[in-house]
């Protein structure tokens, strides 16, 4: 009776032994097998590409905003204007309702119209070039440096002609373009450089804060960028006359500034339309967001640099992934980091590495598909093969989630997830 129970209880516990080792199997090969394939993600979570960070500190000063005298066109408005000047070091800061309104702000005030052309970058998304077409211009697209992704200065040589005006060049990712070099070209051709900094606000060239060195430059407040009001966007310049320009755009092309109107004999209450502007407001509850956000904007960067860090450090291990390269001139804010594949050491393409980094919950995005690749684009005459540079990069690009509330387990993950999706189907 005792045999038969030790007998029976012998079994079971070997029965036991069996089922626990073949869980083990199984969970080890659910690990390993991509999630696309049905294996078990990385992350139960979804990690998304970007995500805003907003404090009890922002929404006080926010609510006390809601709760004043204005809700636009108030204080609040030149106070964040006064702030981000100081920040980048530059005389006047006008803010607008976006980024693509700062833009367009920015080629109004250059002079931008019919007929003119204007150089920038195809490795951008589509309102560096959108800006131009609202002015009656023509979007001119000069390769990448195969490099650091941003604007070939020897490609824009070639593409200047008599008709050239100005020059947008996009700070791609946060890293800064070659200045020096722009601007020396602008010189002598003498054309406007308007730089598309909506990836680089704290971004340094040679040890300068952007945003006082190009003739005009354009942040851009999305949620996905450094700070954010929401919406919203903002040029800096030293330029007098731009800031002139810029503020009446901004506001129908309607002054009440006694200097600047035609009949100076009429009250206090009239005003004037100078010239067909917008209504490119940017209200005080967005500002005084802005400016909240704008205090921690140190501290943001300094978390992005140590996730980039992280990143640099283990994703160079990993044979078929090239890490961002940074220039010596360029002190990169670090907006976006995107890996670049190496596709000859690889069995499929881009389109399958990021659907399966997808399904391991890696919240993966791509920057950017090339400008004149749009079918608008193609319908109004732009054709595919004139940046074979930005063309084979893009084919090879993903940008892999990078925000200041990233917790090192997270960015433990995202790190995982490449090397296991690229180790499956490395060649």
């Amino acid at each position: 009776m005792g045999e038969g129970r030790v007998r029976v209880c012998h079994s079971e516990r070997s029965e036991e032994s069996r089922s626990i080792s073949e869980i083990f199997i199984q969970e080890f090969n659910m690990t390993n097998t991509l999630a696309i394939n049905g294996g078990k993600p990385v992350r139960e979570k979804y990690l998304p590409y970007a995500q805003q960070w907003i404090d009890d500190a922002d929404i006080k000063n926010v609510i006390d905003t809601l709760k004043s005298d204005y809700l636009t066109t108030g204080p609040k408005v030149k106070q964040f204007e006064e702030k981000i000047a100081n920040y980048v070091e530059a005389k006047y800061a006008v803010a607008v309702a976006n980024g693509t309104a700062a833009l367009h702000s920015a080629c109004f005030s250059a002079g931008i119209k019919k007929g003119d052309e204007v150089i920038t970058t195809p490795m951008t998304f589509a309102a560096s070039a959108n800006c131009v077409l609202y002015q009656g211009g023509n979007p001119v697209f000069a390769d990448i440096d195969s490099k650091t992704y941003n604007i070939d200065v020897k490609d824009i040589k070639r593409k200047i002609t008599k008709k050239t005006k100005a020059i947008i060049p996009v700070d791609f990712t946060g890293q800064v373009v070659d200045l020096d070099s722009i601007l020396e070209i602008a010189e002598k051709n003498n054309l406007i450089v308007m730089e598309d900094s909506a990836h680089a606000l704290g971004s340094k060239y040679k040890g300068k804060k952007v945003g006082s060195i190009s003739h005009l430059t354009i942040f851009s407040f999305h949620p996905v960028k450094h700070i954010t009001t929401g919406e919203g966007g903002i040029i800096t310049t030293n330029n007098e006359e731009f800031y002139k320009k810029l503020t009446l755009f901004r506001n129908h092309g309607i002054t009440r500034d006694n200097s600047l109107l035609i009949n100076k004999k009429e009250g206090s209450w009239y005003y004037e339309q100078l010239e067909l502007g917008y209504n490119y407001r940017i209200t005080d509850i967005q500002c005084a967001l802005g400016i909240s956000q704008l205090d921690k904007i140190e501290n943001f960067i300094k978390r992005r640099k140590e996730i980039v860090n992280l990143y640099n450090k283990y994703l160079s291990q990993i044979n078929g992934v090239i890490i961002p390269y940074e220039a010596d001139y360029s002190n990169s804010s670090w907006h976006l980091y995107v890996i670049q594949l190496e596709l000859d050491k690889l069995k499929v393409g881009r389109k399958e590495i990021f659907e399966a980094l997808k399904a391991e919950n890696i919240g993966v995005n791509i920057h950017y598909i090339p400008v004149y690749y749009h079918p608008y684009y193609q319908k109004i005459g732009y054709k595919k093969g004139v940046c074979p540079n930005a063309e084979k990069l893009y084919e090879r690009i993903i940008t892999l989630p990078l925000f200041p509330k990233i917790t090192d387990k997270d960015v433990e993950d995202v790190i995982e997830a490449v090397n296991k999706v690229i180790k499956y189907y490395r060649k």
